[in-house]
């Protein structure tokens, strides 16, 4: 199978036409990081911070399935790590394979998700191989990336903004067949094309967290900030603080940033982010113990932020969860919005609630991107406006370390998975375009290796 694939690899790499990669014969397995349904409780009495990604994710061969008609192959030339990656590997809040059990019931072509095996990876790059029958817009050649967005547009609930759609799901993580083996299968209205100034690892990790920063600071599905807003962003170096930091520069608004050691907050200084705080340096704490949170260190943060800018957040930009939800409801100013992604600390929430309701203040969910909105985010990077946040780069055989890298918060922005590309730095187009913003690019790469 192997043969097959090294076929596929030098073809890319030599710029092979469209019609050639067509003309390649496809592996009957191909190679791709997944979990296995008879390890769901491998974990068992273990706590969350001390589970490892290393003993659960493996490198394996899997069958490639058959392809359906609004479907395409893609040679994955790099992917990415998202949280929802460690969440399958240490199999919270529950275990992945009831996705796919559920998504195995609805139709023919969701029984060849339900497996014993799970293949993860919700960020991709790479290169159309085949396209179904149904596919209209994409063809074998096309350079993509991969928006993680998985829906059937036959649900009458996915006509409007698809995010809603009863039916929507996260691919790679909801999906089997995910952007972290040698081919995935991927929706044609999950493509979106690559950017011609950025490497295949570049390029990868931007689709899940960008698409879902869009929608929450830019889109009306989300914030709707406006010029002028200022919005607290945490976890503002990471993987969509990262992103959501930059959302709010190009508006016209003012970032808050918090992060969690100097050489971080430096990093943020360099994005262009002018209000840094350094919640380890100001020594905030605002659970006094598990059951037990701290009013006073709520006060605190305030204080500090009006320090910074002189007034209150419009828009609190909040993914930890528990350990910071009380304080992003108490820090957005009267009528402010406190909009939520993710619970990266614990899925729980607590909060006082009279600083919501009688401050008026708002608590919206998100969740993240529509196609439209992905597409634009993706455009936008395209357009040279918005930066990849890269920081390290793995092979495919050590993917499991970069789960764990995040899981332990051991890393600045994304960390990007080499696949079928054999080295860093291939699949530039447009030099001009990169070497315009070259110091964009490549900041977290140089903060990481400082």
């Amino acid at each position: 199978m192997s043969g097959h694939i090294d076929a596929i690899r030098t073809a890319i790499l030599q710029g092979a036409p469209g019609a050639e990669l067509a003309a390649l014969p496809l592996p009957e397995a191909v190679r791709g990081a997944l979990v296995r349904a008879g390890e769901q409780e491998m974990f068992a009495g273990v706590e969350s911070v001390d589970k490892d990604p290393r003993q659960s994710l493996h490198i394996d061969e899997f069958a490639v399935p058959e392809l359906a008609p609004d479907e395409v192959y893609v040679a994955v030339m790099a992917s990415a790590i998202n949280f929802n990656t460690v969440w399958t590997s240490i199999f919270e809040p529950l275990p992945t394979f009831g996705f796919l059990k559920r998504l195995g019931k609805e139709s023919q072509w969701g029984a060849r998700h339900d497996l014993p095996y799970h293949v993860v990876g919700s960020d991709a790059a790479g290169v159309v191989l085949r396209a179904g029958s149904a596919v209209r817009n994409w063809k074998p050649g096309d350079r993509v990336t991969v928006q993680c967005q998985h829906v059937d547009d036959q649900d009458p609930t996915a006509h409007d903004d698809t995010m809603m759609a009863s039916n929507q799901r996260i691919w790679g993580f909801e999906t089997n067949f995910g952007g972290l083996a040698e081919i995935a299968v991927v929706k044609a209205n999950q493509l979106m094309p690559k950017p011609e100034h950025l490497t295949w690892e570049e390029s990868a990790v931007s689709g899940l967290c960008n698409s879902t920063s869009y929608r929450m600071i830019v889109s009306k599905n989300g914030a709707g900030m406006q010029q002028g807003d200022s919005v607290l962003v945490w976890g503002a170096s990471g993987g969509i603080g990262a992103y959501a930091v930059q959302y709010v520069l190009n508006g016209g608004g003012t970032p808050v940033a918090v992060c969690s050691s100097e050489k971080r907050a430096e990093l943020l200084r360099a994005m262009g982010c002018e209000a840094v705080i350094d919640r380890r340096a100001e020594n905030f704490r605002f659970w006094s113990d598990e059951q037990t949170q701290d009013p006073k260190e709520w006060l605190r943060l305030g204080k500090k932020i009006r320090e910074l800018i002189g007034r209150d957040v419009d828009i609190v930009f909040e993914h930890p969860g528990r350990q910071t939800m009380g304080a992003s409801v108490f820090v957005a100013r009267r009528g402010g919005l406190i909009i939520t992604c993710a619970a990266t600390s614990g899925f729980m929430i607590e909060y006082d609630n009279r600083y919501l309701w009688m401050n008026l203040k708002t608590l919206k969910g998100c969740h993240f991107a529509n196609y439209r909105e992905a597409w634009e985010a993706n455009r936008l990077v395209c357009e040279g406006k918005i930066h990849p946040t890269m920081s390290r780069v793995y092979d495919l055989d050590h993917t499991a370390d970069a789960a764990l890298a995040v899981h332990r918060n051991e890393s600045e922005g994304k960390l990007a998975v080499r696949v079928l590309a054999h080295e860093e730095g291939l699949g530039v187009l447009n030099e001009e375009l990169r070497a315009k913003h070259l110091d964009q690019i490549t900041l977290f790469r140089r903060f990481e290796n400082a």
